[in-house]
């Protein structure tokens, strides 16, 4: 790569975030645009498995975006040169934390909508991610080439969906297979598209001209509206230009008061050097960024020649060159060589050169300046969305603002193959982990439990665990955290009596067994009197106990809440002992549960689902009839409804999957363990063979 095309030696630097529904089109746009800008000789097709960001194996078996694409092209429009980053996103609901990593290093959000769809579940996800990321937005409506594409259709759509502020600033020329030009709203002059996707100006059809004159009003008054001086200078008679109108929708954009809408076919090629012009015009350069020094968010200006501060907002393990962790140089210039410190984990890392990343590419740079995306290989102490800083420098404190909190609600118990995957398990889950931190492991219990945002986003990382990581696991459904507790109180003897010569065992323990407060756990009451049993030796009681609560009761469950009153018991001078006194008091509580009965208890969720509003009943009905009960709803300022219910645990196993099914994809949802309830006695399973 040649020095005028190296990151820093260009007019503006632009990081920008494919954003939108599965299947909307959102890769095969940035292949027309890749291809458009030189940066690869033939665009590749999604069902080929042949696109630049969709080289996974997993993504080209499944035919579908799973992971952050990242591809930088060269762009140059009114004689300045641009370096443009597109990251291509993941539609599907289950690799949402990958969305929001892009978002957390985008300038610009490009929101795509297929004019086939319009405005679908993943549009609405995609809004809301964006929305709380307070990135600056335009909207490209695409595929307006297939039969059923309605551009006015889902400009009315979003405008429905998602209030004002839509900035039309095309129009399709023709529709359908009829799509070969635009109009531009701004200079009000029509673009006709030849087959090898360049433009030429042609006069536009009456019809056409007569909308796009009309909509050139609408789009001027919107425009000026936000601008005092200027709306002073338009009601007074005086027209802005083309350039002026551009120039303050550009302010509005990064002031997030304008969303601009464009049209383009990723497959014709209509509209796509528009669209490349437009992302470098309108979008923002290099924001600052907003990190926290403390418990205080501050902001950090894109400066070259200021403090370094880098943003490792994606790491990928790769099977040739281990780690490799992408980074948007937040504040000066990052060159191999340079020594930086992690602000969160505070590892000491190298970095040992600098490329640039289209797909599976690598690019050599030789530095990065502010505002510049490159990738690093082998930082190992640098998980997704941390720092990297100089050790001594004022940003050396400072961490990443959390990203939106994305819980997990969908688990499953990993058993390794061999005990070679056994002995490699953790560390590989480590490694999954630090790519992706939407992934959680709970090893609360002796299982190993993968928890992530659905099936195939657990389905995706357990093919990444053998591909990459070389470790195969079965898996089974995560086990329910049933509890027992004693039924009523009862007395029992425990009793250990061993002679056989010589030093023997024996101890007696009398118990009075029975439940405690909910959440109280253990509570052992000494009653003895007499010195029945040697003090020295209640410290053995007590853990006896403990052992047989943890060993189960009766249906195999650990027992819990439990009042047990020592009252009384027999020793010997020669042959009683810690252990007999631990045996007898275990064996004295086993017989108490087993008399007495326990009752199992089942942990119960305190679940919060998002809903629209005209889903509400069908999710309340679902919820009811998982057992649940429905605490509150309560109406949100979107139009939505939070609905609060407490769920048995045993009903949410795939509850996700069931809501998406519910309500088309249009749920959030998060749960969290809240307390335990009597399991009714028809569902009880007993644990024990």
């Amino acid at each position: 790569m040649d020095q005028a095309t190296r990151p820093g030696t260009t007019s503006g630097a632009r990081t920008v975030a494919l954003v939108g529904a599965a299947g909307a089109g959102k890769t095969t746009l940035l292949e027309a645009l890749l291809h458009r800008a030189g940066a690869i000789p033939r665009p590749g097709r999604v069902e080929d498995g042949s696109t630049v960001s969709d080289h996974e194996p997993e993504e080209v078996a499944r035919g579908v975006s799973l992971s952050l694409g990242v591809a930088p092209l060269e762009w140059e429009v009114g004689g300045a040169r641009f370096v443009l980053t597109l990251l291509d996103t993941p539609g599907a609901a289950d690799f949402a934390g990958t969305t929001d990593a892009a978002l957390s290093a985008a300038d610009l959000a490009l929101v795509v909508v297929s004019a086939v769809d319009g405005v679908q579940a993943g549009t609405h996800a995609a809004w809301r991610a964006v929305v709380e990321a307070a990135v600056p937005r335009m909207v490209v409506v695409t595929k307006e080439d297939k039969a059923r594409a309605s551009f006015r259709g889902v400009l009315d759509q979003l405008r429905a969906a998602f209030g004002d502020g839509f900035v039309p600033l095309e129009l399709p020329w023709g529709e359908e297979q009829a799509f070969h030009g635009v109009a531009d709203v701004l200079t009000e002059h029509g673009l006709a598209y030849d087959a090898d996707g360049r433009h030429h100006d042609e006069d536009l059809p009456a019809d056409v001209a007569d909308e796009e004159h009309r909509l050139h009003d609408e789009v001027t008054e919107e425009i000026v509206a936000h601008d005092d001086e200027q709306l002073e200078r338009y009601l007074s008679g005086e027209v802005p230009s083309a350039a002026e109108l551009e120039q303050a929708l550009a302010h509005e954009v990064g002031a997030l008061e304008a969303t601009p809408v464009l049209v383009a076919s990723g497959l014709s090629g209509v509209g796509v050097d528009r669209l490349a012009d437009l992302l470098c015009e309108l979008a923002p350069a290099s924001r600052e960024a907003r990190v926290r020094a403390g418990d205080v968010d501050v902001a950090v200006a894109p400066d070259p020649a200021g403090p370094l501060l880098a943003h490792a907002f994606r790491t990928v393990a790769d099977p040739f060159v281990g780690q490799v962790t992408v980074l948007r140089v937040l504040s000066g210039t990052l060159r191999p060589g340079d020594r930086l410190v992690n602000t969160t984990t505070r590892a000491d890392e190298r970095v040992p050169g600098l490329f640039r990343l289209r797909g599976k590419d690598h690019l050599p740079v030789d530095e990065a300046r502010a505002g510049d995306v490159v990738a690093v290989a082998k930082l190992t102490g640098t998980p997704a969305h941390t720092l990297l800083a100089d050790r001594q420098g004022p940003a050396a404190s400072m961490t990443p603002v959390p990203l939106r909190g994305r819980e997990p609600v969908y688990g499953l118990t990993l058993e390794p193959v061999t005990q070679s995957d056994d002995d490699r398990l953790s560390a590989a889950l480590a490694r999954l982990l630090a790519e992706d931190p939407t992934l959680r492991v709970d090893r609360s219990t002796d299982a190993t439990v993968l928890r992530g945002l659905g099936d195939t986003h657990l389905a995706v990382a357990l093919e990444r665990l053998a591909r990459v990581f070389g470790v195969h696991v079965t898996t089974s459904p995560v086990p329910v955290g049933y509890r027992e507790t004693a039924r009523r109180e009862v007395a029992a003897e425990g009793r250990v009596k061993k002679q056989s010569g010589g030093h023997g065992q024996f101890a007696v323990v009398q118990l009075r067994v029975g439940p405690a407060a909910p959440g109280s756990g253990l509570e052992v009451v000494d009653a003895i009197v007499g010195g029945s049993i040697p003090r020295a030796y209640l410290p053995a009681v007590h853990k006896g106990i403990a052992d047989a609560m943890a060993a189960g009761g009766p249906h195999g469950y650990p027992v819990v809440d439990l009042r047990v009153e020592v009252y009384d018991g027999k020793s010997h001078s020669v042959d009683s002992s810690d252990m007999a006194f631990r045996t007898a008091a275990a064996s004295g509580v086993r017989e108490a549960l087993a008399t007495g009965g326990t009752v199992v208890l089942e942990p119960v969720c305190h679940v919060e689902v998002v809903v629209p509003a005209h889903a509400q009943g069908d999710v309340m009905s679902d919820l009811s009839g998982r057992r649940g009960h429905i605490t509150s709803t309560t109406s949100l300022d979107d139009g939505s409804v939070l609905v609060e219910a407490a769920v048995p645990e045993a009903e949410l196993g795939r509850y996700v999957l069931d809501l998406r099914s519910i309500t088309g994809g249009r749920a959030e949802l998060t749960f969290r363990p809240d307390h335990y309830d009597p399991c009714p006695d028809h569902l009880v399973l007993s644990a024990r063979p």
